[in-house]
Order: structure tokens, then sequence, then C-alpha cells
């Protein structure tokens, strides 16, 4: 699956147009992250917990994106956009979307 948020594939052909597709995931914090960014916020720094969590919705957001598209026969999705909202206190949402198409 090629991914880019272009809005053409450099040196491919959109042949096919399967439509917006997307993925997201909600993530809670987690209360040991929650200690340790406490303790970061009075000494500074990283705040390596939260920097792993977005990671892992980022990765995960984006497998749900793919798997949508391959299920409409795309070959590669352009003009991808990340997206974050708090759903409630300590919870939050990533949300990413795309344009589903075929290329040759």
């Amino acid at each position: 699956m090629i991914l880019t948020n272009l809005e053409s594939v450099p040196g491919k052909r959109i042949t096919g147009h399967q439509g917006l597709v997307s993925g997201s995931t909600i993530r809670a914090k987690h209360i040991g992250r929650d200690f340790a960014a406490s303790i970061k916020n009075i000494f500074g720094g990283e705040l390596r917990g939260y920097t792993e969590l977005l990671n892992e919705s980022r990765k995960e957001a984006v497998q749900r994106m793919i798997t949508q598209a391959e299920s409409l026969g795309a070959n590669a999705i352009i003009n991808i956009r990340f997206s974050t909202s708090s759903i409630t206190q300590g919870a939050a949402e990533l949300y990413v979307y795309g344009t589903a198409v075929v290329v040759d």
C-alpha cells in the first residue's frame, strides 16, 4: 500500500477512485504514565510515555485505514491527514483519513 500526503503519487497514474477511507483509535492515559509525566513537569524533559502512546495510536489508526482501503480494492491512499480531539478528560481520539485510489 502506497501512503502519501500528496494529492497524487509521483510517477504513477491514478486509474480508480475508491473513496474516502479513515481509521481512528481512542486512548486513555495510564496511571503510570501520568505519574511519570507529573515528575517531568517539575524537572522538564520529554514525556516519553505519552510519546509512545501517540506513536502506538498513529500506527493503529493508520493500519485501520489501510485495512479499509484494501477492502475497497485500493493500492494507494493519497492526501492523508491526521486529526486529534479530546473525548473526555484523560482520553483522546487520533483520527487519520485520506482518499483510497488505484494507481498504475
